[in-house]
């Protein structure tokens, strides 16, 4: 069997001598060793008829933690790997990336420090003999990591789940629903035969809300950045808009912003007093099975929590101590509680008294209207007067749930 070749990873892959696939196979295994040992301290308590002891119960939040740890640390390295591929690519071309002999020189010191200002070379040594770098003006390059770290962000899961429908202009667009089915009787044979038709409800008119910002940059920003600027400006594009959406199409209000799923949705179960709003695995059956069996069958029903209502859920167990959460030993499957797939949205209220911090439904069932998709312009005319270049981002955007029978919350119970 050939070995797989070596490629140029991180050097702290190199130094132990091992390939990226051959660490990630490592950290899945050791994921779902995690997940095993948890498994193992419960099917013991089990066989010995006992409940968790208080060792039991921290082995398990260890265990716990070292799944969620495995599981971030192959998600980053997916992310490495994407960054290296880039970086070859870019590298190619680059002037300090030539054969060994190649003439590298540049015009005079001025053109050395302009091309350093603009990142197309890393960095020069200086013939001066006589300078040192403690000398007042000494040419001696600043080197700079050439990308912008960013805060990591999750924006939301909504415009995943819902069924989006994208149209060329924003004017009103109307959706009917029905409330009722007709209604069948036994007639006698001759008997007169009566009309059941069946009755709908109003209208759901989906507008279309403008999200939108501005950014301006110098144009020596632009022209002298060592970093792709502008590439910035996309990925950050990205996450205001697609945050801020996100939020009303959870949560909001639908007065000057979307019905969001969580407002939209009926009451599918309440939670006991004195117990800070927190849900317990009997309150997500009860919440499962308040949604009618044909909603149950279709094949995007599933549970939607923040993050604080997950972490709350991985821990929820049977009355046999059995955990009811299944974490996907599968790359790119979704995890699942109760058997039905569970997707986190950080929108979603943390569990308290009174708050709505757990849904289940259908979850396609809520519809998400786009006028066209997220739109970029740039002005060079705007600011001209200060030499400033204005960027616009824009996403037309609204939502809304025909049948709230389709997606349920849970209600925290009021103290």
């Amino acid at each position: 069997m050939t070995a797989e070749p070596r490629r140029a990873y991180p050097i702290h892959f190199q130094k132990i001598g091992i390939t990226m696939t051959e660490y990630t196979k490592n950290l899945l295994e050791e994921r779902n060793k995690a997940n095993k040992a948890a498994r193992d301290i419960v099917d013991a308590a089990l066989a010995e008829n006992r409940s968790l002891t208080a060792e039991d119960t921290a082995s398990i939040e260890k265990a716990d933690a070292d799944f969620e740890r495995h599981n971030t640390m192959l998600t980053e390295l997916r992310k490495i790997e994407a960054r290296e591929s880039e970086n070859r690519a870019a590298m190619q071309d680059h002037p300090e990336a030539r054969p060994a002999g190649e003439d590298r020189s540049v015009s005079d010191d001025a053109d050395v420090l302009r091309k350093i200002a603009k990142g197309e070379v890393r960095g020069h040594t200086f013939e001066k003999r006589d300078v040192l770098k403690s000398s007042t003006g000494s040419p001696v390059p600043t080197s700079f990591y050439d990308r912008i770290i960013e805060v990591a962000r999750y924006v939301g899961p909504m415009l995943e789940t819902s069924t989006v429908l994208n149209t060329v202009s924003g004017e009103a667009l109307q959706i009917p629903r029905t409330n009722a089915y007709s209604t069948a009787a036994v007639v006698a044979e001759a008997g007169a035969i009566s009309e059941s038709d069946p009755t709908f409800s109003a209208f759901i008119t989906l507008g279309a809300f403008k999200y939108s910002y501005l950014v301006q940059l110098s144009n020596e920003m632009i022209e002298d950045s060592g970093v792709d600027i502008l590439g910035y400006l996309g990925t950050n594009l990205g996450q205001a808009i697609g945050f801020a959406a996100n939020a009303d199409l959870t949560v909001g209000t639908g007065t000057t912003q979307p019905v969001g799923i969580v407002t939209a949705s009926a009451v599918g179960g309440t939670g006991a007093t004195a117990v800070a709003g927190a849900f317990s695995t009997n309150n997500v059956i009860d919440l499962v099975y308040s949604l009618n069996a044909a909603v149950r069958r279709m094949p995007s029903f599933g549970v939607m929590g923040g993050t604080k209502a997950t972490s709350a859920a991985r821990k929820l167990t049977d009355g046999a101590n059995q955990y009811v959460w299944q974490p996907s030993l599968i790359e790119g499957q979704p995890d699942r509680l109760l058997g039905y797939t569970y997707t986190e949205n950080p929108h979603i209220a943390d569990p308290a008294t009174s708050a709505k911090s757990l849904i289940a439904g259908d979850l396609s069932s809520y519809m998400v209207r786009q006028v066209g998709g997220v739109r970029l312009d740039r002005s060079d005319d705007f600011a001209f007067s200060t030499g400033l270049v204005t960027f616009r981002a824009q996403f037309r955007v609204d939502g809304n749930l025909p049948q709230s029978q389709h997606v349920k919350h849970f209600l925290g119970g009021a103290s």
